[in-house]
Order: C-alpha cells, then sequence, then structure tokens
C-alpha cells in the first residue's frame, strides 16, 4: 500500500533559518562560491534539515510524533537549492513494507529531489492507530 505523497519546497530562507537554529553555519549552505570550490553544483540543503522533512512526512503519515518508533536514512545525493525564490521540492513517499502482530506499520520512504533520490535505506516504524 502506498502513502499519499508529500511535497516540502525548501528555499535559500529556509536554510539560514535552519543553520540558524541548528548552529550549522557551513557555507556550502549559502555561498555558491564555497559550495562549488569544494565540488559541489551549488549551494546544498543540510542533510538533517533533509532528513527533517522527511520526517515531518512520517509523523503526518503516522498520525502523531509519538507514534513514529524508528527512524532512519543514508544520505546518498545532496539536495541543491538554487538562489531565487522558487528554491526546489523535496517529494516524499512511502510503502507499507510490514504491518506486525504488536501494532506496529513498517515503512520503505523514499525522498527525491529533481527526480533523483537524495536518501537511500529510509525506513520507518509507526505504531499503528487501534
Amino acid at each position: 500500500m502506498e502513502l499519499p505523497a508529500r511535497t516540502f519546497r525548501v528555499t535559500r530562507a529556509d536554510l539560514v533559518r535552519y543553520a540558524g537554529a541548528s548552529g550549522d553555519f557551513n557555507p556550502i549552505h549559502w555561498s555558491d562560491r564555497i559550495a562549488t570550490k569544494v565540488g559541489l553544483p551549488g549551494v546544498i540543503a543540510h542533510g538533517m534539515f533533509t532528513m527533517a522533512l522527511v520526517g515531518r512526512a512520517v509523523t503526518e503519515w503516522a498520525g502523531a510524533p509519538d507514534a513514529v518508533v524508528d527512524f532512519g536514512v543514508r544520505f546518498t545525493r545532496p539536495v541543491v537549492v538554487p538562489d531565487d525564490d522558487q528554491g526546489t521540492e523535496i517529494e516524499v513517499t512511502a510503502v507499507v513494507r510490514e504491518v506486525t502482530e504488536d501494532g506496529l506499520t513498517r515503512l520503505d520512504v523514499t525522498a527525491t529531489c529533481l527526480g533523483e533520490k537524495v536518501l537511500s535505506q529510509a525506513r520507518a516504524t509507526v505504531r499503528t492507530a487501534r
């Protein structure tokens, strides 16, 4: 069973706000000059910000934050965020892999940006509402 897709817009302003909240002011998250100098295609979103957006989708599917029992990902591709008002979009989808007898639902999660997977081994376990 597929869960409804969630799409999140990410702009440079979001990256600035996340940097302030997280304390991660690495210039690859705000300076095209530095990002390209170190071999990136441009400014990239913080990996943990990307993971947080995916976590938000999982929480919405689960129905409550405390219903998320386990959540993990591996970062495979950066989310490049252009310097314009539109930014980029991350689309999050999930498929139910298993529903256990003890009321847990295991999800295989996919996050893409511009059609490319940005996470691998993204999985979540949520407590099924009874």
